[in-house]
């Protein structure tokens, strides 16, 4: 079912209206102190893109917090295209996840580019510029911004938290190779809205079945492994700027890994390529 999108967050129409948008979708569990950073990244995002003739529109997904969350982003709203949509009580990761797509993809338009990254401002919005400039240059579906790439890295992660991350990453691409990945569990993503909508319509409601912190991976599994062209682009994460403790359940985290990787080998994927869309803006 598509979420309801506040007035705010519809695709503008009319002279003037940015020929192509980027939609920035943010799942966010009690992150009330880490919304207002972000978003004034936010901001800065907006300026660069109305400077290359594109647009913004941030759609914030509050997963049942029980803080300020919702307020804080709301807070927002005059001051950039931003929706927030709300669930009532805690759905997990995947779920806000897939109901921010299935807003985003309900409103743009092909040639539109849908993004996303974690609400806890450990990622900067910035490098969505450069995202969007190596999708069209790479002709590429998804791009990632990779620890692992050459100029990528970590500030202020845990050493445990580091391994679980190299070692799911080193996990999947043994056990199912995406080609062009390095970093199979980031986030922080570009994706062509075409190749969302094959997607979406290949796997209906299925597209997205990991409740937790997997399905980051899971979505690039299903779209890598069934065609998509995948490439990336470094990111350093900025874990010293996270406001309060991990959400990340480890060992269950671990284990649906593993659970994840032994049901998408043992299912045929849906064949999702086609030529990509004209090159961004």
């Amino acid at each position: 079912m598509i979420a309801r999108v506040p007035a705010a967050a519809t695709r503008p129409h009319g002279p003037g209206a940015p020929v192509k948008t980027l939609w920035s979708v943010l799942p966010a569990y009690n992150e009330e102190r880490s919304l207002p950073p972000l978003l004034e990244r936010h901001l800065a995002l907006e300026s660069a893109l109305r400077g290359r003739g594109a647009g913004l529109h941030v759609l914030v997904v509050d997963d049942g917090s029980r803080d300020g969350t919702a307020a804080a982003a709301a807070a927002f709203q005059g001051r950039l295209a931003l929706g927030v949509i709300p669930h009532g009580v805690i759905r997990g990761l995947g779920a806000a996840l897939r109901t921010g797509l299935q807003a985003a993809l309900a409103r743009a338009a092909d040639g539109d580019v849908i993004g996303t990254m974690d609400a806890d401002d450990t990622h900067d919005p910035a490098l969505f510029v450069a995202m969007w400039d190596r999708l069209a240059a790479e002709r590429a579906d998804v791009v990632i911004a990779s620890r692992y790439a050459p100029g990528g890295g970590e500030i202020g992660l845990t050493p445990l938290r580091s391994l679980l991350s190299r070692g799911a990453s080193l996990l999947l691409s043994l056990a199912a190779p995406v080609r062009g990945a390095r970093d199979y569990t980031c986030g922080f993503r570009l994706y062509r809205v075409a190749t969302l909508r094959r997607a979406a319509a290949a796997w209906g409601e299925g597209l997205i079945e990991e409740p937790g912190f997997t399905c980051m991976a899971e979505l690039l599994l299903k779209l890598g492994r069934g065609g998509a062209a995948v490439a990336e682009t470094p990111l350093v994460l900025r874990y010293d700027r996270k406001e309060g403790a991990s959400k990340m359940k480890m060992t269950r985290t671990i284990a649906r890994y593993f659970s994840l990787v032994r049901r998408l080998r043992a299912r045929p994927l849906p064949d999702l390529r086609n030529e990509p869309g004209a090159p961004a803006a």
